[in-house]
């Protein structure tokens, strides 16, 4: 009896042992899928191009090299600015794009825009914050457009161990102010309206922004004389055949044309929005004359120059406001700054008769598909995107009933019926380095 009760136990301690280990192994796979999962969460699906292997200071050189030279690719055949006119676009078209290393997105762009009618008449300018062979053999074989690629001299890949990359020395984000100080990390007394610390990687995309348009206008010899709109789009965008086409008849809206008695108010005309639904059946000819608002009319828009230099007289809000997204830093500028420029100062609650109009059209030829990226990780990040589904099936029914391509647009004033409220920063924008590498990248005419 105790032989067995002594072998009971021997058995029951084995297998608790074995339950033990099993338990460890399982924990330990469960920690390794979940970091697995961490990954795949951030890049699943989606092909990413490879960074250069060039030094930082090899890739200064070729950087600056290739800024200065501004290169029109495809000008032997494609010129640019066109030598003919045409009834649409007859002085060209300028589109920049603005790349980070998305190539699944960029490649279903480029593929709609080789699609678009007018396309011939375009400078596309790519405007890089990576350099990298591999986008620059996607966008040198594109054959359907004249091209230009610029690149964003401050990037993290430049300066990967200090400002304005992440410095050793910074304060990590979400230390405390009182623990920062003590530690002495060099950012320590200026963290956001949130009580965090700098991200390069979210600071980079504000700095990019304004750096690009303040290249685009003030230093791109090609642009010298060119009063025509830019258009402002990203790799994760995909465009309608008729995009040009629209834009073309909004352009004569805004300039008075078409019998249209407020266009003329629009400072921004806009080819994207984010409706819940898409119906270019029914309403491909109709836009809307709308306060722009920063969450809805930032994908797509298009400016002039006249326009970017009003904002631009406002580089000290744009540079200063604590938000590392560049289009809620414009919506400052627009209802904080603005109505000052043109004479109707906001008073104490910060409402002015001044509000920066957008011709937006009720069915966008500008689509954002890009599901992963800066703002938006998902655990699959399908190449073929729901938006881009969706988009595509509102395009087909408008295709088949003909309503692409329309002679003229419907209007409709909605500038006075809505108003865009004005929320305090989103943060990330509290180090004092941000705000002068910022108002430093300021371009005056």
């Amino acid at each position: 009896m105790f032989l067995v009760t002594k072998l009971r136990k021997s058995f029951l301690m084995r297998v608790c042992l074995t339950l033990a280990v099993v338990s460890l192994l399982w924990l330990h796979v469960g920690v390794f899928i979940y970091r697995g999962a961490e990954i795949d969460f951030e890049h699943s699906n989606i092909e990413l191009a490879k960074p250069t292997n060039l030094t930082v200071p090899e890739l200064m050189e070729k950087i600056t090299i290739e800024n200065n030279e501004q290169k029109i690719l495809n000008s032997n055949h494609i010129p640019w600015p066109p030598v003919n006119e045409t009834e649409i676009w007859p002085k060209g078209i300028v589109i920049t794009i603005q790349v980070h290393n998305r190539i699944s997105y960029l490649r279903k762009l480029l593929r709609s825009l080789s699609q678009a009618a007018w396309i011939e008449r375009a400078l596309l300018i790519f405007s890089h914050n990576i350099y990298s062979e591999e986008l620059n053999d996607i966008i040198q074989s594109i054959p359907f457009a004249a091209v230009m690629q610029i690149h964003f001299p401050y990037s993290t890949q430049l300066f990967p161990s200090t400002f304005p990359g992440d410095s050793p020395s910074d304060c990590p984000r979400d230390i405390n102010k009182e623990r920062a100080v003590a530690v002495g990390c060099s950012n320590a007394q200026t963290p956001d309206l949130y009580g965090h610390y700098r991200e390069a990687r979210y600071s980079q995309t504000k700095h990019h922004w304004w750096w690009k348009v303040n290249f685009i206008f003030g230093k791109i010899r090609a642009l010298r004389h060119y009063d025509g709109p830019v258009i402002f789009m990203e790799e994760d965008h995909y465009v309608a055949e008729d995009f040009l086409h629209v834009l073309w008849l909004q352009q004569i809206l805004l300039k008075g044309g078409s019998k249209c008695n407020f266009c003329n108010q629009a400072h921004i005309l806009s080819l994207g929005s984010y409706p819940k639904y898409f119906n270019h059946r029914e309403a491909s000819n109709m836009v809307e004359l709308l306060p722009w608002s920063s969450s809805k009319h930032n994908m797509g828009m298009a400016f002039n120059r006249s326009v970017w230099q009003n904002f631009q007289k406002c580089s000290d809000m744009f540079c200063s406001v604590d938000d590392y997204n560049w289009d809620w830093s414009l919506l400052h500028v627009a209802q904080k700054c603005l109505p000052s420029l043109f004479g109707e100062p906001a008073n104490e609650k910060g409402k002015s008769k001044f509000i920066l109009g957008a011709l937006v059209l009720k069915a966008p030829r500008v689509f954002h598909i890009g599901e992963c990226g800066v703002h938006h990780r998902k655990a699959s990040c399908a190449s073929d995107t729901s938006t881009l589904r969706k988009a595509e099936t509102s395009l087909r029914s408008a295709r088949k009933a003909e309503t692409l391509f329309p002679t003229t647009l419907r209007t409709k004033n909605m500038l006075g019926t809505k108003a865009v409220r004005l929320k305090k920063g989103n943060g990330g924008w509290g180090d004092p380095r941000d705000r002068e590498l910022c108002l430093s990248l300021t371009v005056i005419d």
